[in-house]
């Protein structure tokens, strides 16, 4: 058993991934050799069982961690603001967040006012406007009430990340 904070578990999974992706490429680049007829072959060391093995293992603890970190963030209660949510419902609401305040920078980069581009394939001859039909004020308040919400569950979860362990069975 070893305690751990979910940082240093992304990273371990991180390094264990980065373990796998050579193994793999290993398997890749062994399991076959070219040689010519009247050549002596250079055949490349490859034991197939470790290889398959080694990559068995790295599989396991990548698994093994994972859970771990999913069942912490299930059950760990991080305060934001006034508010006390577990970790998972944090990323959720982030990703909703994060959707939303893609749509208002939209809007708030909009013209009040755009001239209707209808190509050539138009007949009408009397040009159209494209107004916007919301208050620009609000939309930024609406922003930037956003971009904080967010940089406030993402600072408690950075906090939280640092510092808070769970145990990993590994």
């Amino acid at each position: 058993m070893q305690k751990m904070t979910s940082a240093y578990a992304n990273k371990m999974i991180r390094s264990l991934e980065e373990d796998k992706l050579y193994w793999e490429k290993l398997e890749a680049d062994s399991c076959t050799y070219v040689a010519a007829i009247n050549e002596e072959p250079v055949i490349p060391k490859f034991d197939f069982a470790e290889v398959a093995a080694t990559l068995a293992r790295l599989d396991e603890k990548i698994a093994i961690i994972k859970h771990a970190v999913n069942l912490a963030n299930a059950t760990a209660q991080v305060s934001v603001g006034e508010d006390v949510l577990s970790v998972d419902m944090i990323l959720v609401k982030m990703a909703q967040l994060n959707r939303r305040k893609n749509v208002l920078d939209n809007l708030r980069k909009m013209l009040p006012k755009t001239r209707e581009d209808r190509g050539f394939a138009s007949r009408n001859v009397v040009p159209e406007y494209r107004y916007i039909n919301f208050d620009p004020e609000v939309v930024k308040q609406e922003y930037e009430r956003i971009s904080a919400l967010i940089m406030e569950m993402q600072m408690a979860l950075d906090k939280h990340n640092q510092t808070v362990t769970f145990d990993v069975d590994i």
